[in-house]
């Protein structure tokens, strides 16, 4: 079989752009998610409003996969899975999150960089019930930082931009 293109001419190419299906803020530590139409979001501050805001570091923004939530119900034999019990700021659909790893990519007007996986914590198993931490093991979305800031909003396009050249040691 004739190779037609490159890994990483491959890793550009989507079949199509995401959409921002739900955003939650978390006004404080272990508060309940507060659903918002969009958000404000920063390079300094992350998104305004949630408790993450003013903390520098690589876990600004969390997204997860809509499609992810699904296969967590089904894992769990529940019909759906509230987003706001798994805690991530942002629910994506039509896009594989993982696939924009060691890149950079567009939602709204804002820019961010993803900067690795977001796993599950503790209060997975006391918010999804017994089996919810193991359910979302490769599951958890993705942790990224701001790299030019803006608004996000229900039905954004998320949408790949570069991929971020690593030096090698």
């Amino acid at each position: 079989m004739e190779q037609t293109s490159t890994i990483p001419v491959m890793k550009s190419q989507f079949a199509q752009s995401g959409k921002v299906e739900w955003i939650g803020l978390r006004p404080a530590k272990k508060a309940a998610l507060e659903t918002v139409q969009s958000v404000s979001v920063t390079k300094e501050q992350g998104l305004i409003g949630d408790h993450y805001s003013g903390q520098s570091g690589k876990r600004q923004v969390t997204l997860i996969q809509s499609e992810h939530l699904d296969a967590v119900a089904s894992m769990l034999g529940m019909e759906t899975v509230p987003p706001e019990w798994v805690r991530r700021n942002i629910v994506v659909s039509g896009i594989n999150l993982l696939a924009l790893k060691d890149s950079t990519f567009r939602i709204g007007d804002c820019e961010l960089e993803f900067t690795g996986l977001c796993h599950p914590c503790s209060r997975m198993e006391a918010n999804l019930g017994k089996g919810g931490y193991n359910a979302m093991r490769g599951h958890g979305g993705i942790t990224t930082r701001v790299v030019k800031g803006g608004t996000i909003q229900l039905g954004d396009t998320i949408d790949f931009l570069s991929v971020i050249e690593k030096e090698e040691s």
